[in-house]
This record gives C-alpha cells, structure tokens and sequence, in this order.
C-alpha cells in the first residue's frame, strides 16, 4: 500500500514493481498535475493510467462520472479498479485499451498522459493524433516528458500550437483543440 498525498486529498493505492513508478507519485506526473485545472462540468480522460493516481485524485475533485482511466496493461487495469474503490470513487469508467483502440467516447475536455518517452515515439504519436479528435472544441490536452523538440512539434503539427511549462526538469505540454482550419492557420506560431 502506498498513500499519495495531493493538495488536500490522501490517496491511498496498490501498486505493483511491474508498473510505472510503483513506489510513489513520478515528479513528471506531478509536474503535469500541478498545470492542471479542472471544474466539475469537465469530462476527463486519464490516458496510460497506470494504477490510477491521476485519474482517480482527478475523480475525487470533480466526481467520479466525469472521469475515465485507459491503460493497456492488465495489471494496471485491476489495480486501477481496486484504487478506485479504496478512494470511494468507484463510479469512475476504467478501460482496457491499446490507446484509443477501445475507446469510442469522444467529447472530452481534458485528456492527461505521462507517455513512455524512453522508447520511440509511437505511442505519444498515437496519442496525440487521436487524442486530438476526442477532444472537444476547447478540450485540452496535457503531456509530460523529459524531452521537448519532437513533442512540441507534434503538439504544433496537430494542434496549430502548444503551451510548454518547464517544471523540475520536466516537460508539461498543454495544447488546446481548437478547430483543424484554426490549426492549419496557426501551424508554427507558438
């Protein structure tokens, strides 16, 4: 068991050695949770969950209807719904998914990731590409990595321009759907 303390709400989570940071809250994680804001009309999706910190500390600010937690791995899939339950926010909807490949819902207005980024660049490719068309006009994406150049061009080249917040010696891209003719006309901009 591993308590998560985050602003005023203590967490409480299973974890495994098998998943990303399984003995506390990754600082890029909570780079990217320190940028964003939420309101309990906002529809959430925790993409790459893990064993669900930032969906369900997300959950218990906003409500548990609004929030959705995707994560390829089994594992982090079981956990998730333990997780979700030990911090009374069961109602959340979890996931198995490659991505957007099990997801049909569309309409969000923030979607959070903490991509593997020691890899190639195919999985934060996949979700920033789709990401963008499950937004909805206004949505915003949230990303964190180590690494800046390609992320930031992608962010443009999908979305027309990005906000990037250096924290910790991390990376928080924040890029806003707009419209795709907004996107072709501000390409390279920001």
């Amino acid at each position: 068991m591993l308590t998560i303390a985050l602003n005023n709400e203590n967490l409480t989570f299973h974890t495994d050695p098998s998943l990303f940071s399984p003995g506390g809250l990754d600082p890029g994680t909570a780079a990217m949770l320190s940028c964003a804001s939420v309101t309990n009309t906002d529809k959430v999706l925790d993409l790459g969950c893990g064993y669900g910190v930032v969906g369900i500390y997300l959950a218990r600010l906003i409500g548990s209807e609004q929030v959705t937690l995707c994560d390829i791995d089994p594992i982090a899939i079981r956990l998730a719904r333990q997780n979700s339950q030990i911090n009374q926010v069961s109602g959340v909807r979890i996931i198995q998914s490659d991505g957007f490949n099990q997801i049909d819902d569309t309409g969000y207005t923030l979607i959070l990731s903490n991509p593997p980024y020691h890899t190639d660049f195919s999985v934060a490719k996949h979700f920033i590409e789709k990401g963008f068309n499950r937004l909805a006009l206004g949505g915003k994406m949230l990303m964190v990595t180590r690494r800046k150049k390609w992320y930031k061009e992608k962010f443009i080249s999908v979305f027309g321009g990005v906000k990037i917040i250096e924290k910790d010696g991390y990376y928080v891209f924040i890029a806003e759907k707009r419209s795709r003719l907004y996107a072709a006309k501000t390409r390279g901009n920001k």
